[in-house]
């Protein structure tokens, strides 16, 4: 599948482009974010790992969920969530350590998007996704990344997918082996019910950016989808 770059200027005025690249739970936003970066020599924002990051801490601190609506700014930061700069990339720590595999776990998976809805938590982890995107050079995925924290972005693009498509690569990614039919089906109302929060909240719902390439990936390989978006950014280098 190919398609037309977006008619954006030129980034004269940076030394390197951001790319964002934002869709749904299953779209392969992560992964092809990490594919492009490495192709193209610049770093990668998992957003989503942030987020996971702060919810993993509230847990931890034993903060009840029912009580996460009146944190304030002071609250958030006492989380200890940082941002540091890797070789290739970001490094999210939580009070000085990294937690690893931990953010993935089941208990933060259910809980991390009631933290991304609201306003303060949004607000709490904003300026730590922008400093990462200062020098530019930056290949940003998440649900509001064309939206919110990079409205110039350079290059954006929004992928999709089939909902049962996204529920057997989740499975896969998750579990390692290829899911069964009833998985699927069990995932995809997972995914499905996500997808309805995340586009339904008042703060930095999930939706596509007016300047951004749609790109439906259901039928295409890593391979050719992380070749499409390193296109357009060439299309946009060689203007």
């Amino acid at each position: 599948m190919t398609v037309s770059p977006p008619e954006r200027p030129s980034a004269k005025g940076r030394r390197r482009p951001i790319v964002t690249i934002d869709g749904p739970a299953g779209s392969g936003k992560s992964s092809t974010a990490k594919a492009v970066a490495r192709r193209l020599g610049f770093r990668h924002l998992d957003s989503g790992a942030l987020y996971r990051a702060l919810t993993f801490a509230l847990l931890e601190a034993g903060v009840d969920p029912s009580d996460w609506s009146t944190l304030n700014a002071t609250d958030l930061a006492a989380c200890g969530v940082e941002l540091t700069p890797s070789h290739d990339g970001f490094r999210v720590t939580v009070s000085g350590r990294s937690p690893g595999a931990e953010i993935r776990s089941a208990a933060v998976t259910a809980r991390v998007s009631q933290a991304a809805s609201l306003p303060a938590v949004r607000n709490s982890l904003l300026d730590h996704q922008r400093r990462a995107g200062e020098t530019g050079g930056l290949v940003a995925d998440g649900r509001d990344m064309g939206t919110v924290v990079f409205p110039d972005a350079d290059v954006k693009v929004f992928l999709t997918a089939d909902l049962a498509e996204r529920a057997r690569r989740r499975l896969l990614q998750v579990t390692g082996e290829v899911p069964g039919d009833e998985q699927v089906g069990e995932e995809a109302r997972r995914i499905e019910a996500r997808d309805t929060w995340d586009s339904e909240r008042e703060i930095s719902p999930l939706r596509k950016a007016e300047d951004a390439v749609e790109l439906d990936t259901t039928r295409l390989t890593m391979a050719e989808q992380v070749r499409e978006v390193v296109r357009l950014v060439d299309a946009l280098t060689m203007e």
